[in-house]
């Protein structure tokens, strides 16, 4: 029986490939998708949205519009990390497809009271529209089967801040209102952190196997030593934009001397939010903080239980990458192969604006 799933991605590289991962998931039915103001605007997210489904002919998959700033503070957007429209160097097509008519908080609500105890919820940018959602539908927490939520650093530095993780860091206040929601749930958020996710390295190599099992020409090659900015020749439009985007990302993490490689962190909380057994996890109570002078949008966690409140969430403390890229690259090269079958070159695509 297949997964009913809501996403709420700021589309960004690695959310791309979490949405990809979902669409190539037979268990998975993505019933909507918010797009949420992040890595980049929130209509720029949307865009790229509309973009990757047409990339994987997908079927009329709802996107929404999410709030344009975070609930309390201005927005911040990383294009220095993913790119001026949010997908690296890929050149996506510009969709036909047109938003939804509601915004992405009334698509919180409404699917999960028409769908209530089935729909898995799943957030990989700020928090900005669960929150506002939670404000207008309390139950929210009741009526969800599992949310998985890609944010936060406990025993790991930030990405953004000594402290922070980019996703907590937009919208600390977003943040703090989603934990305190859970905080009486029947089931915790499962919270997919730095201190897991940067250990789901993705490499060159994982391009080139993605690239062979999808039968795509020629052999996908991506070395540190290409010049910045080289563009695939990839046959298969799933490869190539795919290694355009995450080669902006290699590039990106070894400007800052993590070497050429790319964090998987949201593609990894969509393999957990479909599949929980991939993830060790520990129970804690999670704050944000919001006053501290050098400490503001930090993730706390009370591991021991000295603030004397019950867990409010499930933190993965371990899993197995190599399982993990293990699925990943093979349902996306599955999916990849069915759509565009071997020797089909497509035309490049105009794009996104």
């Amino acid at each position: 029986m297949r997964q009913k799933i809501i996403v709420d991605v700021d589309t960004g590289i690695d959310d791309s490939l979490a949405l990809l991962y979902l669409l190539a998931s037979p268990e998975a039915e993505i019933v909507g998708i918010a797009s949420t103001a992040g890595n980049v605007p929130a209509a720029q997210v949307a865009a790229n949205n509309l973009a990757w489904l047409d990339v994987c002919r997908a079927p009329n998959i709802e996107v929404t519009l999410g709030a344009a700033e975070p609930v309390a503070i201005p927005l911040r957007t990383t294009e220095d990390t993913h790119g001026p429209q949010g997908v690296g160097y890929a050149v996506l097509p510009e969709s036909a497809r047109s938003l939804s008519d509601r915004s992405a908080v009334d698509m919180w609500i409404e699917l999960a009271r028409a769908h209530p105890g089935e729909l898995i919820g799943l957030c990989t940018g700020p928090l900005t529209n669960l929150a506002l959602a939670l404000r207008i539908e309390p139950a929210l927490p009741r009526l969800l089967r599992r949310l998985v939520i890609m944010g936060g650093a406990f025993n790991q530095p930030g990405n953004t801040t000594p402290t922070n993780e980019w996703n907590v860091h937009v919208d600390p206040e977003a943040a703090k209102e989603v934990f305190d929601a859970f905080s009486t749930a029947p089931s915790r958020p499962i919270v997919c952190a730095l201190d897991i996710t940067e250990t789901i390295e993705m490499y060159p190599s994982h391009l080139a196997r993605l690239a062979e099992l999808a039968g795509s020409l020629p052999p996908e090659i991506v070395s540190e030593t290409d010049p910045a900015g080289t563009r695939s020749t990839a046959s298969n439009p799933i490869v190539r934009h795919v290694s355009d985007a995450v080669r902006f990302y290699f590039e990106f993490h070894r400007l800052y001397n993590q070497g050429y490689l790319a964090h998987m962190h949201d593609p990894f909380a969509a393999a957990v939010a479909l599949d929980p057994a991939l993830a060790a996890v520990r129970p804690a109570t999670v704050d944000v903080e919001l006053a501290g002078t050098v400490t503001r949008g930090a993730t706390v966690a009370d591991w021991a239980g000295m603030w004397g409140r019950e867990p409010n969430a499930d933190i993965v403390i371990g899993t197995d990458p190599d399982l993990f890229f293990d699925r990943l690259i093979t349902r996306v090269a599955a999916l990849a192969r069915a759509l565009y079958p071997v020797g089909g070159m497509s035309r490049p695509t105009q794009e996104v604006r």
